[in-house]
């Protein structure tokens, strides 16, 4: 491609919205360009990223027997209501009517295609076992898109779908994802880990994520250095300290004013904050009927712990939660600052086991000023639901081996979800076994985003000049510049630019009348592996100048070498990539 007639120009500074990196590199390189919120456009040189990333995605998933299909993206809103999603899901799903009045869905996941494609082509367990996949656009309207492509609204997700006869079956295609995942990223140049994660809306038993660790990740992970247990903030869990071995004490009430935090209540009463009960207000969205209903939530953790979020709305089995007015919790019988479980009446009151197993806590007395001494889970009240519901933090114990969790962020690049029959029960998605009897397709689903992915590449794989792209996924292998010089300079690089396309390799021509310095510089932002540049000083020392995007220096070569240099050049960075490759260790236990 010839730049002067590449559709995209490079921009010397990026829009002041640009908040991270690989945003900026994406907008000034001439990648992409923003049509709204979370709504990009991809100009032709991402396209030929993105197609080298589905590729790769496309070749993994073959290589374990996945046969590609494409599925629609605007959905009929009748299968989404035989799961009961379309219930769940909230507002980011894309919902409208079509022209007769049907409610319809933008597809923001397709296992419900997938479900009514298996109840309808699904017959036998000859059939099965069977893997599909697409790459299909979808849309979630996200409140909060930022960073690029990092987090978007309308974006393309690689979705690959497994169905079995059973359990076992369900685990070898999870395995089998699990290490076609770690290939596809090792191909990327892309170091992520898995951790075990929340499965979310989308239901079934395991599921877990694939974490590219970058301090603009939204995402804190918990990690044991020591033994390697790692997962998701959202559904990490830590040796939690008993409490002391003590007989129930009567209760007292004491006079507290002005203390309406943990950190004061234990400076005020001089105790540790392990002896306090944590009151947490919020109002959760919960189907009844098909219709979803607030109640208000009551949560008590300890007061050396924060109330996790995901594990309190698992627990409850929550659309949404949010958290409590001020009203509404005087509405129930409890007062802010000085709340506890004690009397309250219609909520629904979630306590940690933590709690459970902590005798003799402070907690509040639903009284302006006062807490109450010695309060004790199950002879003072009780719960409608008692599990664990604190938040893993730096520091706490492992749960494997009780050395200290370290914290960090990371972005998701990929998920994969051992759903079970959580659909095929839904749709009666069956099949008739060896004895003839009906049996439920048991399957898996797993995801990547394929512009995320490519953000976290940028994210990853850049310098103070600009990008530096894998040779696996750069839109173009060599970046050609010709430094106008005479009429047989411009011959020589015409020449040579037509014998790199003749070669099978992949060239951007910058044949622009700018100057050099402007030319090097656009080279370095877009970031292609490889440089080669024509002009007189070059040629006059015997070739043409090639260097790595990276290397400090660059290097002469013949001009009827041209090609074998490059070739070889090629081979040893694709080489490199591919030494990345690795059998990964899978396993099935509280995390990765």
């Amino acid at each position: 491609m010839r730049m002067t007639k590449l559709f995209s120009q490079t921009l010397r500074e990026a829009p002041a919205n640009a908040d991270v990196v690989s945003h900026q590199l994406l907008l000034r390189a001439g990648y992409i360009r923003q049509l709204g919120t979370g709504i990009f456009s991809y100009l032709p040189l991402a396209r030929r990223s993105l197609s080298k990333v589905e590729n790769i995605m496309r070749q993994e998933i073959n290589a374990i027997d996945g046969q590609e299909i494409t599925m629609p993206v605007v959905q009929p809103a009748d299968i989404w209501m035989e799961t009961k999603r379309w219930y769940q899901i909230g507002s980011e799903m894309g919902r409208f009517q079509d022209k007769n009045g049907h409610d319809m869905a933008l597809a923001m996941t397709h296992e419900e295609v997938v479900g009514d494609l298996v109840r309808k082509e699904i017959r036998s367990y000859r059939q099965l076992p069977a893997l599909i996949y697409h790459l299909q656009t979808k849309w979630r309207d996200d409140p909060r898109p930022r960073a690029g492509l990092i987090r978007v609204r309308e974006f393309t997700m690689l979705d690959s779908y497994s169905l079995d006869t059973d359990w076992d079956g369900l685990d070898a295609q999870y395995r089998a994802h699990y290490q076609a995942y770690f290939n596809i990223y090792n191909r990327c140049n892309l170091p992520v880990i898995a951790v075990k994660s929340d499965v979310g809306m989308m239901g079934g038993k395991l599921a877990h994520e694939f974490m590219y660790l970058t301090p603009i990740g939204e995402d804190t992970l918990m990690i044991c250095d020591h033994c390697g247990y790692t997962a998701n903030r959202q559904v990490a869990v830590f040796r939690k300290q008993r409490g002391p071995d003590e007989s129930p004490l009567p209760i007292q009430k004491v006079p507290t004013p002005g203390v309406t935090t943990i950190d004061d209540l234990a400076a005020f009463l001089n105790i540790p904050t392990a002896k306090t009960a944590k009151a947490v207000f919020a109002v959760a969205s919960v189907m009844q009927a098909d219709v979803p209903v607030d109640k208000f939530v009551f949560a008590v953790v300890r007061g050396d712990m924060e109330v996790n979020e995901t594990k309190l709305s698992n627990a409850i089995k929550a659309r949404d939660l949010r958290p409590a007015q001020e009203d509404e919790i005087r509405a129930i019988g409890a007062v802010p600052g000085y709340g506890s479980p004690l009397g309250v009446h219609d909520a629904i009151i979630v306590v940690d086991d933590a709690v459970a197993q902590s005798p003799n806590l402070v907690a509040g007395a639903n009284e302006t000023g006062y807490h109450l001494l010695n309060v004790n889970y199950g002879r003072d009240y009780g719960a409608d639901v008692v599990c664990d519901i604190a938040a893993a933090s730096e520091g706490d114990a492992c749960p494997r081996c009780s050395n200290p969790l370290r914290a960090t962020r990371g972005v998701e690049v990929g998920n994969i979800f051992q759903l079970g029959t959580r659909y095929s029960d839904a749709m009666g998605c069956t099949f008739l076994d060896a004895q003839g009897q009906k049996q439920p397709v048991i399957m898996g689903s797993y995801g990547i985003g394929v512009g995320r992915l490519l953000a976290c590449i940028a994210e990853e794989h850049h310098d103070e000049m600009g990008l530096c792209w894998p040779i696996t996924v750069a839109p173009y292998q060599v970046h050609l510049i010709l430094l106008r010089g005479d009429d047989q300079t411009a011959q020589i690089a015409n020449r040579v630019y037509g014998d790199l396309q003749a070669a099978g390799i992949e060239v951007l021509y910058d044949d622009r009348e700018e100057r050099p310095g402007v030319k090097f510089m656009d080279a370095d932002l877009i970031g292609l592996p490889l440089r080669l540049t024509v002009g007189d000083r070059a040629l006059k020392r015997g070739g043409l100048e090639l260097k790595q995007r990276r290397a400090k220096d660059s290097a002469i070569v013949p001009l009827d070498e041209t090609v074998s240099h490059l070739k070889a050049q090629i081979d040893l960075l694709h080489a490199e990539i591919a030494s990345h490759l690795q059998t990964v260790t899978y396993e099935t236990g509280s995390g990765a």
